[in-house]
C-alpha cells in the first residue's frame, strides 16, 4: 500500500529515481523528463525478462526532482558511480560525460577532454557530446585560439584563413578579449553568436540555399544544447551539502543535496513530527546528523539566520543569494516542500504505525520501550557457530551497533550458545558503561529466552526478555514472555514490527554466517601447524596436487621445498595426532 501511495504522489518534474530492495540498497537508478510518468511504467503493463526481475525486487524507492533533463542526465551518471546498482550498466571510470576545456596558459586552446586532472578551465559536463564538439569547432572558427599542441616554426594554414594569431611567429599576442568571451559565452551568455548565426541562417533561406540555412539551424540547436544552464557539477572539487525545508505546524521537512569533489552524488530527506519551535527541531537534527560527518562547505537557504546557523553549524555554512549555488539551495527547497506536501501523510502514517507497536510492547512490557537489541544464532550442524544482534532506537535501525559474534560454543546446543553471547553482549556494556537496552528480543522459544535471562541474573542486569516464536514452516506466529506465548494476530502493527525486526537480524545472522562457513571450508589441517605461513602454505600446496600427497611426502622431499626440520616433524606430528 504504501509504495502504490508513493507512485500516486510523484511528481511530473524532471529527476532521478532510485529503486530500493527489502535490503534498502539501491538497485537502479533512472533518469526521466517526467518523474511520474516514468517510474508508475516499471508497474503497468508487461517488461523484458530482466525488467521484470527487477520490479520483483523493488520494495521501495527515492529521487531527486531536478531542474532540466539535461540535469537528470548527469545526476544518473554521478548516482550509477556512486552506488554501482546491479540492474545498471556499469560506468567505467574514464567514460565520463566530456567537458569543453579553456586552458590557462599564454596561448591558450579550447578543446573537448574527458581529463580527471585538467589543466584549465572547464565547463560541462555535456551529456550531448556531439553537440559540445561541434560547438567547439565553431568556437575554434570564430575566435583565433591555438590550435597545435607544439607551437611550430612557421605559421600554419589557420593562421592564413584567419582562424589563428600564429604565436609560433607572433610571441606577443594576447588572447585576453577572446577567452573573456569565450568564457561569457560557455556560461550562457550566447546572444551575440546566436545573432550572428540566425542572421547568416536568414540570408541562406532567402537565396534559397536551404542546405547552408540547414547547417546554420543545427549550429544554433548545436549551441542551444550545449550552454543549457546546469548545477548538479560545480567541477571545483569541493565537498559540500545543501540544505533546504519546508514545514508546516506538525512536521519539518530537510531535505540534503550532497556534493562531493564538486559532483552531486547523492541525497538525503526525511520529514518528522516535532513539538515546539520548528527551527530549534531542525537545528536538534542537523547537530545530529553532522556529529561526525563534515565537509568544506554548507549551503543552507535564506530560511536560515546566518549567526544561528553558524552558531549549531560553525563557520563553513554560506548563504548564497545569487548564481548556482543559490540555484541549488533552491532545488534544495522545492524537493523538501514537495516532500511535506506530498509525502507528509505516508511518513507519519509509517512512524504512527512503529510508534503505536513500541506503545503495545510497552503495555506488555508494563515498561516504556524505545531501544531493542534483537539476537539470532546460526550454526550447521555444530560448525561456524555464530550470533548476531541489531540495534532498534529512536524509530529506526541503528546499523553502526549491529555485532557479530564468533561463539566458542561446539557442540549443537543452541542454549548454551544464548548464554555465551548474553554474556558476553552485556559483561561488556557494564565495563564499559554503555547504554542497556530495554527489551531483548531473542529469534526463539522459551528455552532460548530463559538460558539468557539466567545469565543476566548473573549479571545482576534486569533487562525485559522475550523470543519470537516460529512455527514449523519458520514464520513468525508469537511472542514468548515471561513464560506464557502470546499469539500475534498477523494484520496488527505489532506483528508487522516484530517481523520486521526478525528479518532484519536474520538477514545480518545468514549473511555473516554465510561468510563464517566459507572461510571454515578454506582452512586446512595446515593452518595448525606452527612455522608454516602463508608462503610455505602455498609453495606446498602448488607442488602438490592434494592434502593426502603432503601427509605422504618423504623429509627430503619437504626439504627441497625450503622446510625446516622442526616444521617437517610437526607436520607429521600433526597428521599422525589426526589420524589416532
Amino acid at each position: 500500500m504504501q509504495l502504490k501511495d508513493k507512485l500516486a504522489s510523484l511528481p511530473t518534474d524532471p529527476g532521478c529515481y532510485l529503486m530500493k530492495d527489502k535490503q534498502d540498497q539501491i538497485i537502479y537508478v533512472g533518469k526521466a523528463k517526467n518523474l511520474k510518468n516514468r517510474v508508475k511504467s516499471y508497474f503497468t503493463g508487461a517488461h523484458n525478462t530482466k525488467t521484470t526481475k527487477l520490479v520483483s525486487e523493488i520494495v521501495d524507492f527515492s529521487y531527486v526532482m531536478t531542474r532540466t533533463e539535461h540535469e537528470s542526465l548527469i545526476l544518473e551518471m554521478n548516482l550509477i558511480k556512486q552506488y554501482t546498482p546491479k540492474y545498471n550498466i556499469r560506468l567505467i571510470d574514464d567514460k565520463t560525460y566530456p567537458y569543453i576545456e579553456l586552458t590557462i596558459e599564454k596561448y591558450p586552446k579550447l578543446q573537448i577532454v574527458r581529463k580527471k586532472k585538467p589543466k584549465g578551465r572547464l565547463f560541462g559536463p555535456f551529456p550531448n557530446v556531439y553537440a559540445a564538439r561541434e560547438t567547439v569547432r565553431l568556437l575554434n572558427h570564430i575566435y583565433p585560439f591555438r590550435k597545435c599542441d607544439k607551437l611550430p616554426k612557421k605559421a600554419c594554414l589557420y593562421f592564413h584563413i584567419g582562424q589563428c594569431l600564429a604565436p609560433c611567429i607572433n610571441p606577443d599576442v594576447v588572447y585576453d578579449e577572446d577567452v573573456e568571451k569565450v568564457i561569457k559565452f560557455l556560461k550562457g551568455d550566447t546572444k551575440e553568436v546566436l545573432e550572428k548565426l540566425q542572421d547568416e541562417m536568414k540570408k541562406a533561406s532567402d537565396f534559397m540555399q536551404f542546405e547552408k540555412a540547414g547547417e546554420y539551424r543545427d549550429m544554433i540547436k548545436h549551441i542551444q544544447d550545449t550552454t543549457e544552464k546546469q548545477i548538479i557539477n560545480l567541477n571545483d572539487n569541493k565537498d559540500r551539502d545543501i540544505i533546504g525545508f519546508a514545514y508546516s505546524l506538525e512536521d519539518v521537512a530537510i531535505q540534503i543535496l550532497m556534493i562531493r569533489q564538486g559532483k552531486m552524488i547523492d541525497q538525503h530527506q526525511i520529514v518528522f513530527s516535532y513539538v515546539g519551535e520548528y527551527m530549534e527541531a531542525i537545528y536538534n537534527y542537523l547537530d545530529q546528523y553532522y556529529e561526525h560527518d563534515k565537509v568544506d562547505e554548507i549551503l543552507l537557504s535564506d530560511a536560515f539566520d546566518t549567526e544561528e546557523a553558524i552558531l549549531n553549524l560553525g563557520n563553513s555554512i554560506m548563504i548564497p543569494k545569487i548564481g548556482d549555488k543559490k540555484k541549488m539551495v533552491d532545488l534544495a527547497v522545492k524537493n523538501a516542500t514537495y516532500d511535506l506536501e506530498h509525502y507528509n501523510m505516508l511518513y507519519r502514517h509509517k512512524d504512527e504505525k512503529k510508534q503505536n507497536a513500541l506503545e503495545e510492547l510497552s503495555i506488555m512490557m508494563n515498561q516504556q520501550i524505545n531501544r531493542i537489541e534483537v539476537f539470532d544464532n546460526a550454526q550447521l550442524f555444530g560448525t561456524a557457530p555464530i550470533s548476531a544482534m541489531i540495534v532498534y532506537d529512536q524509530l529506526s535501525f541503528e546499523k553502526k551497533s549491529y555485532r557479530k559474534y564468533h561463539l566458542k560454543t561446539t557442540s549443537n546446543d543452541d542454549y548454551q550458545a544464548m548464554k555465551e553471547v548474553t554474556y558476553r553482549r552485556y559483561q561488556k556494556l557494564l565495563m564499559e558503561n554503555q547504554t542497556i537496552p530495554d527489551l531483548i528480543l531473542i529469534d526463539g522459544g522459551k528455552g532460548q529466552v530463559n538460558a539468557a535471562i539466567e545469565t543476566l541474573q548473573a549479571l545482576n542486569i534486569d533487562i525485559k526478555v522475550a523470543g519470537l516464536k516460529k512455527n514449523n514452516r519458520h514464520q513468525l506466529e508469537a511472542i514468548v514472555y515471561q513464560n506464557e506465548v502470546v499469539m500475534l494476530l498477523k494484520h496488527s502493527d505489532l506483528y508487522k514490527f516484530l517481523l520486521e525486526l526478525s528479518e532484519e537480524v536474520h538477514r545480518f545472522a545468514i549473511t555473516f554466517h554465510r561468510s563464517t562457513r566459507q572461510k571454515e571450508a578454506q582452512k586446512s589441517f595446515l593452518d595448525d601447524i606452527k612455522g608454516i605461513g602463508p608462503k610455505r602454505k602455498k609453495s606446498l600446496l602448488t607442488n602438490f596436487s592434494s592434502i593426502e600427497d603432503i601427509k605422504k611426502a618423504s623429509n627430503e622431499t619437504l626439504k627441497a621445498l625450503g622446510l625446516p626440520d622442526e616444521v617437517i616433524d610437526a607436520l607429521k606430528e600433526v597428521d599422525h595426532e589426526k589420524n589416532n
